[in-house]
C-alpha cells in the first residue's frame, strides 16, 4: 500500500514539474517538425510554380477519381491498422527501408500517370501507416491498443499542418481537438464489436475527416504529376517526399503524447506555444 502511495506520489510531483532539460528538447524539435513548411510547399519547389495553379489543372473527372481513391486508401488503411499493426516488427523505426519502398511504388505508380494513383496511393498510404506505427512504438505508445491505432492513421490529417497553416482552424493541436471524439466514437465501436466496419457511422465520420485533409496533400501530389518537370522527377522522388514529411508529422505528434503522459496535456501545450 505505502509503495503504491509513493508511485502514485511520484507520478504526481512529475504531472506538476517544469518541463526541462531533454524533454524541453524534445518538445522544441516536435514544434519544429510540426510547424515546418508542408509537403505542398516543398512540392512546389519541384515544380517551380505555385502548387495551386498545379491542382488547378486537374480536370473534373480526376478530381472524382482522387477523391474515391484517397478514401479507399485510407479505409485500407484502417483495416491494416486493426487488424495488424503491432504484431511484428522492431522497436526502432526503419524510416529509410520505408522511404525505399514508397520510392519503388511512386516510380511503378508515375510510368503509368494517373491510372497509376489506384495502384500507388493505397499502398504507400499503408506503407506510411506502417512506418507511423513504428514511430509511434518508438515513443512508448502500446500498439495493441486501438486508441494507439487510430491516432496512427490521424496522423495522415495532422499531416497538412505548415508555418503557412496555424490558424486558429488549422493548427496542430485545433486538428487533433476536431478528430479526438471522433477517434473516441471509432475506438468504442471497434472494441465493441471487435470490427472495422467502414460502413459504421463512427468510422465512416472519421475516415471523412481524415480524407478531407490527407486528399488536399494527395491532389498535389496528382497535381504535379502533370507539371512537365515531374516526368523528370519520377514518381519516386514524390513518394519519397511524402514518406519523409508524414514520418516528421508523426515523430513530432507522438513526441507530443509521450509528454502529455508524463507532464498533462495543459502543461505541455502551454510550453509548446513558448517554446
Amino acid at each position: 500500500m505505502t509503495a503504491h502511495k509513493d508511485s502514485n506520489d511520484n507520478k504526481n510531483k512529475e504531472m506538476t514539474g517544469k518541463i526541462e532539460g531533454q524533454d524541453l528538447e524534445d518538445l522544441r524539435e516536435a514544434k519544429r517538425l510540426l510547424e515546418s513548411f508542408g509537403i505542398a510547399i516543398r512540392l512546389a519547389n519541384l515544380a517551380g510554380k505555385p502548387m495551386e495553379k498545379a491542382v488547378g489543372m486537374l480536370p473534373g473527372e480526376a478530381a472524382a477519381i482522387l477523391q474515391k481513391t484517397v478514401r479507399t486508401a485510407l479505409e485500407a488503411a484502417l483495416n491494416v491498422a486493426v487488424k495488424t499493426l503491432g504484431k511484428d516488427g522492431s522497436k526502432v523505426p526503419a524510416l529509410s527501408g520505408h522511404k525505399l519502398f514508397a520510392g519503388l511504388s511512386g516510380a511503378a505508380g508515375g510510368a503509368m500517370g494517373m491510372a497509376g494513383l489506384g495502384f500507388d496511393l493505397p499502398f504507400t498510404t499503408i506503407l506510411m501507416l506502417r512506418s507511423i506505427a513504428e514511430i509511434a512504438r518508438f515513443h512508448g505508445e502500446d500498439l495493441k491498443n486501438i486508441e494507439t491505432r487510430l491516432e496512427c492513421l490521424s496522423v495522415f490529417a495532422l499531416g497538412g499542418v505548415s508555418e503557412q497553416d496555424d490558424s486558429s482552424k488549422t493548427g496542430y493541436f485545433a486538428v487533433r481537438a476536431m478528430l479526438a471524439r471522433h477517434v473516441l466514437s471509432a475506438m468504442e465501436y471497434i472494441t465493441s464489436k471487435g470490427t472495422a466496419d467502414r460502413t459504421a457511422p463512427a468510422l465512416a465520420r472519421l475516415i471523412s475527416l481524415i480524407a478531407e485533409r490527407f486528399g488536399e496533400v494527395v491532389s498535389e501530389k496528382a497535381a504535379l504529376a502533370m507539371v512537365p518537370v515531374a516526368g523528370a522527377l519520377g514518381g519516386a522522388v514524390v513518394n519519397s517526399l511524402f514518406m519523409d514529411h508524414f514520418q516528421k508529422v508523426a515523430t513530432g505528434h507522438f513526441i507530443i503524447r509521450r509528454l502529455e503522459r508524463k507532464y498533462g496535456e495543459e502543461k505541455v501545450r502551454k510550453a509548446f506555444d513558448m517554446a
